[in-house]
């Protein structure tokens, strides 16, 4: 029997986090996921996002943003230059309620954050843990984010490229 509104609303959202990584030139790093089509074809296919990820039980969210930049994109180059205000949320597509986030969640709540990175390209190791979570990655124009496959996240790419926009600028 498929899941009724009602008991979707009743799943909690999944706290999460999320990574803005900005160039010193003002571009966003944004990877594309193994687990999706399109993955290990051209750049224009495959879905791409931020790293983000899930906060371990009683993981401060600045801990756990760093601690998932680091498994996902093998950098420590890093340092936080701003934490979103807000917590924003998001409720998966009805067709992933059961099945994705371990079927437990109706979504994920994520506190953002941006982060400059200070390191060189050759610091960034999408295969130092595995399974790797991406396979391939970009310095993107912060606009363009939304115009990407960033899937059923596009809002909040849309949200966060006005409220951080003022870290898209050359440092």
């Amino acid at each position: 029997m498929p899941e009724t509104t009602t008991q979707t609303s009743a799943l909690p959202y999944r706290p999460n986090v999320g990574a803005m990584i900005f160039h010193p030139d003002g571009r966003v790093f944004i990877a594309r996921r193994t687990d999706m089509p399109g993955a290990g074809g051209p750049l224009n296919e495959g879905t791409w996002q931020c790293p983000q990820g899930g906060i371990d039980e009683g993981e401060d969210p600045a801990q756990a943003v760093l601690r998932e930049v680091w498994e996902e994109t093998g950098t420590r180059a890093v340092h936080i230059l701003a934490e979103h205000p807000e917590w924003i949320s998001y409720d998966l597509p009805a067709p992933l309620i059961g099945k994705a986030l371990g079927g437990r969640y109706r979504g994920q709540t994520q506190k953002w954050f941006a982060l400059a990175f200070t390191g060189q390209d050759t610091d960034i190791r999408l295969d130092a843990h595995t399974p790797a979570e991406f396979d391939t990655w970009m310095w993107a124009d912060l606009h363009t984010l939304p115009t990407r496959n960033v899937g059923f996240k596009k809002p909040i790419y849309e949200r966060l490229i006005r409220d951080f926009a003022y870290f898209a600028s050359p440092r």
